[in-house]
């Protein structure tokens, strides 16, 4: 434990409660962070009065607080992942003088949130603000490969729910699953004209301190004029990586 023991308590219980679908038990809580029953409840008191935690005496359990949602809610605006993400991406085009950009998953689609054009490259669709279907973009599909099957599954559980753009890519769940075992296996996602015809990109996931995909990191450039694609793929594992540690994650 850290050298401020009760900091690192708390911070672990809003860690647990964070992760837990639904109100839980003093007991369950006191088990989750290795403490004794009398000491996780005096600590609840004190995180209740302060507003982090909330009690729900008639149900016996506990769960996040307003003022959890005020942390939660300051860090959306705040946007330090794309704080963090501008410089690494504009180290990224100068290694590789492509275009590189940062999408998140939004349900079904990607929502692209950092881009950094590399001089004399034209202009791409993966602009900021813009979304896309995420099983058609490396983005996307580095981000869904890191995600649990059963959510994968939630998201995509028929054909209907696929979008066609240029009549390439995975349309149906079958065609998707290979598609993302075989982006684990190798580390990065690949995909070319699925998105506009005559460009290419490749990416990788960025994962957060639970290990759950924050973002994907991606680097797109013409099909007809391709650069070292063993570099650009390096670079880009390179930069999620440095983004993953940065965001307290573990590549």
């Amino acid at each position: 434990m850290g050298q401020v023991p009760a900091a690192t308590r708390a911070l672990r219980v809003l860690r647990y409660l964070a992760s837990q679908a639904d109100p839980v038990t003093l007991q369950a809580i006191a088990a989750a962070v290795d403490l004794p029953r009398s000491t996780a409840y005096h600590l609840l008191g004190v995180m209740v009065e302060e507003g982090f935690v909330v009690h729900l005496a008639e149900e016996h359990r506990y769960g996040l607080g307003v003022a959890a949602f005020e942390v939660g809610s300051g860090y959306a605006r705040q946007e330090p992942l794309q704080r963090i993400a501008r410089r690494l991406l504009a180290q990224l085009v100068d290694e590789v003088g492509q275009s590189a950009h940062l999408a998140v998953l939004h349900g079904r689609d990607v929502l692209y949130v950092v881009e950094e054009r590399a001089p004399g490259r034209p202009p791409l669709v993966s602009d900021v603000g813009v979304r896309l279907p995420a099983h058609l973009t490396a983005s996307g599909r580095a981000i869904l490969a890191a995600l649990p099957a059963a959510q994968v599954r939630a998201l995509y559980p028929d054909r209907s729910v696929f979008v066609d753009r240029h009549g390439v890519g995975p349309a149906s769940p079958t065609a998707l699953r290979p598609l993302l075992a075989e982006t684990r296996q190798r580390g990065y996602a690949l995909e070319d004209g699925e998105v506009t015809p005559g460009f290419a990109s490749v990416a990788a996931v960025v994962l957060d301190h639970t290990g759950h995909p924050a973002a994907g990191v991606a680097v797109t450039y013409p099909t007809d004029g391709p650069p070292d694609l063993p570099a650009t793929i390096a670079a880009t594992r390179r930069t999620a990586s440095r983004l993953t540690a940065r965001i307290g994650g573990h590549p």
